[in-house]
């Protein structure tokens, strides 16, 4: 803003900007910034690294089923000399291990066709074309492992290219890799529709987005989850057209998001997550010096502290400790305060009030926050910020498919390469 700007101001236009310009900077414990954001100077007073005295250490298991089994036995007594014969019994006094990975090269498997000369009439025989020769020449666990790479890796395809290259001595083309991700991600698609047909039964659902770059543009990548199901998805708006189209007109009984206008209104109930209005109030506490926000800080500790035992109270139990918080809520967002920052959190927390206690009508079912939704996403943002978003449409959307059926697989124990290898398998 410049000084001519500044002149045209009226004094209490001044007096709010300049009120701004003293509030401190928001991190990642006031806001909803990840903290890689954080000043240095912040993170230079953080507490060092490592295990803390008292920590109890962890070792890794040993294998059960190891591949060779080396017995060490002492040969003979050192001070008598005695020999020690094999037949005399012994016990096992440490076990350690040593692991290694097997050099790995590719099987290439050549089929040739033959012509053969028919003895009787002399008329040339070729042999017809193999199956094996029909498709690519790639197999179906090269297919899972690129795609694991290039997807659950966030490898660049000069990256995943270097990477098969130095691994496996395979060298590709990116417009081969590009084909060979492209047939992969046609898999997914049976998948992704039965995880959609798996979340639209669902009775809880969570939501929640993040900004992409697709084909150069401005696009964001959209998660819902269940308990059996992760749906992702990419779309060029953040518009509530997503939701629409995603739950096909289905209401299930509880949507958990933030504050975003366009996630509201999508189910009989909403829980509000509260773990976004405590960060504000985090930031609130920490500028100013209004007892409301550290109030509503205690409100949101009692909150929380429900959370943790909501499974174990009584039905009517729940009830009335819902109408006691309920009512202290009520009496931290009447009380009068002068702090324009103070008077903001009290209006957004008014505005949500009905919306943040759900969760105690449906104990175990319902999280009080929604950081299971800004998990999830977080691959998709690491692939972000590695390659700067995607160069194609179809791209985005086949990345996104091999993301819902790796995220549904995992919530029953698979690992993503096993699901990825099956899937490309079938």
């Amino acid at each position: 803003m410049g000084r001519s700007e500044l002149k045209r101001l009226s004094r209490e236009e001044l007096i709010a900007l300049v009120l701004r310009l003293q509030r401190p900077e928001k991190t990642s414990r006031t806001s909803s910034k990840p903290p890689a954001t954080d000043r240095m100077k912040q993170r230079a007073h953080s507490k060092p690294g490592g295990s803390k005295p008292g920590h109890e250490g962890h070792r890794r298991v040993l294998t059960t089923d190891p591949d060779t089994v080396v017995e060490h036995r002492p040969e003979a007594r050192a001070c008598c000399g005695c020999r020690l014969h094999a037949a005399l019994p012994a016990e096992i006094v440490s076990v350690s291990e040593q692991i290694e990975l097997p050099a790995v090269a590719p099987i290439v498997t050549q089929h040739q066709r033959l012509a053969v000369c028919c003895p009787r009439c002399g008329e040339r025989v070729v042999a017809p074309v193999p199956e094996a020769a029909r498709g690519t020449p790639f197999g179906p666990r090269l297919h899972a492992v690129a795609t694991y790479l290039k997807t659950c890796q966030a490898l660049s395809y000069e990256r995943l290219q270097a990477a098969l290259s130095d691994l496996f001595g395979l060298t590709l083309s990116q417009g081969g890799l590009m084909n060979l991700l492209r047939r992969a991600q046609g898999c997914f698609r049976s998948g992704r529709d039965a995880a959609i047909a798996t979340l639209r039964k669902a009775d809880v659902v969570a939501c929640d987005e993040t900004g992409v770059r697709i084909e150069g543009s401005n696009a964001y990548h959209w998660l819902f989850h269940s308990a059996a199901a992760v749906v992702h998805t990419a779309s060029p708006t953040r518009g509530a057209v997503v939701v629409r189209e995603m739950m096909d007109r289905r209401r299930p009984a509880v949507w958990i998001s933030d504050r975003y206008t366009a996630q509201q209104g999508h189910a009989d109930e909403h829980q509000t997550c509260l773990a976004h209005l405590a960060r504000d109030v985090a930031y609130a506490v920490e500028f100013s010096d209004d007892p409301v926000p550290w109030r509503l800080q205690l409100w949101l500790q009692s909150v929380f502290a429900l959370a943790e035992r909501v499974t174990d109270l009584a039905a009517s139990t729940l009830s009335a400790k819902h109408r006691s918080l309920d009512r202290q809520l009520g009496a931290i967002l009447g009380t009068s305060s002068r702090c324009d920052l103070t008077r903001e959190l009290q209006v957004k927390s008014g505005r949500a009030r009905d919306l943040l206690l759900i969760f105690l009508a449906f104990p175990g079912k319902v999280e009080p926050t929604n950081n299971g939704s800004e998990r999830l996403p977080h691959p998709a943002v690491v692939r972000r910020r590695v390659t700067n978003g995607y160069r194609a449409m179809w791209a985005a959307e086949g990345e996104s498919a091999i993301r819902t059926v790796v995220d549904t697989a995992r919530l029953t124990g698979s690992g993503p390469f096993s699901t990825v290898l099956e899937t490309v398998g079938a």
